[in-house]
């Protein structure tokens, strides 16, 4: 990492410029002055995907899911302390697929839930099917 990463502001979608050892102290956005990490998943629709795919410099740890999905309803908790864990090094989206039907089709999402890493943009790992916590973090932290 460089010594300052470029992170959307997940209530404004403002992009702040804030320095690589800051990133856990609490870091506020300039625009909005609302913290940029809440420790819980961010649910964004398209618009708010792309901004984060395009401008956030953290991993992005995406979570493909539907309201009437039964194993994305049991995974939803281990998503949540995942995020508590996970942040400010990596940025949990959730991205309903009822409401977001373009992203499904770009990224050919086939079976929900599917979680997908993404830095700098790019696709670096995939996994289809609910996991549990200890799961979900060792996924996620093996392919980072």
């Amino acid at each position: 990492m460089s010594d300052s990463l470029h992170i959307v502001c997940p209530h404004c979608e403002g992009v702040n410029r804030v320095p690589a050892h800051k990133l856990g102290e609490g870091a506020k956005c300039g625009r909005c002055h609302r913290a940029l990490f809440d420790a819980r998943p961010l649910e964004v629709g398209e618009a708010g995907f792309a901004r984060h795919l395009q401008r956030d410099e953290i991993p992005l740890l995406v979570d493909f899911w539907a309201p009437w999905c039964g194993p994305c309803k049991m995974m939803a908790p281990f998503l949540e302390q995942a995020a508590a864990e996970l942040e400010p090094r990596v940025r949990v989206l959730k991205v309903n697929t009822e409401t977001a039907p373009n992203l499904s089709q770009q990224y050919a999402i086939r079976s929900i839930p599917t979680l997908m890493l993404v830095r700098n943009g790019r696709e670096i790992a995939r996994q289809a099917g609910a996991m549990d916590l200890r799961s979900l973090l060792g996924w996620t932290r093996q392919h980072l």
